[in-house]
């Protein structure tokens, strides 16, 4: 009879992988997003739960209300994909068709996970933007998540920011 480990399409779990444990747990989140340049902040609070799969994958689900009003409900997941030497990840919520693909890697500090992607360009031009989602580990326990999306220039631009704080 054979295992998982004895399938040839099986991923042995590395340090990589271990790095994601960082997610798994119980979370409270407290957010704020820039609407526009001349907008006050809007903000947002929530709960999620992430999960180890297989020992390779981190799959967090995050219910909240949204700016502005509303309930949305996400799905993250992310693992490290050892033939491309890279973080690899999806999101997806309840608000949006709109399927986010990440590829990134954890900064040289070790407590930070870049993962870059394109998505839809928020300014209502019709075309794609560059962005990326930093996810800080704290040394106080903390989750910190900035959303960012890079204007023509070149330069980044904080369009989230989110605090979580493990309660399990």
């Amino acid at each position: 009879m054979s295992t998982d480990t004895d399938c040839p399409m099986s991923t042995k779990p590395q340090a990589e992988h271990d790095w994601l444990n960082k997610f798994v747990g119980e979370w409270t989140f407290e957010g704020e997003c820039q609407m526009g340049p001349d907008q006050p902040p809007m903000t947002f609070s929530g709960t999620e739960s992430a999960r180890l799969l297989g020992g390779l994958w981190v799959q967090a689900e995050a219910k909240g209300t949204m700016p502005g009003g509303g309930v949305s409900t996400s799905l993250f997941a992310v693992t490290f994909d050892p033939a491309k030497g890279a973080y690899v990840g999806t999101f997806v919520a309840s608000v949006s068709a709109f399927l986010w693909v990440y590829e990134g890697q954890v900064d040289d500090s070790g407590n930070k996970l870049v993962l870059n992607t394109v998505g839809p360009d928020m300014s209502g031009s019709g075309g794609t933007a560059n962005y990326r989602d930093i996810t800080e580990f704290t040394p106080d326990g903390l989750r910190i998540l900035t959303s960012e999306v890079q204007g023509a220039d070149g330069g980044w631009t904080q369009l989230v920011r989110m605090t979580f704080t493990r309660t399990a």
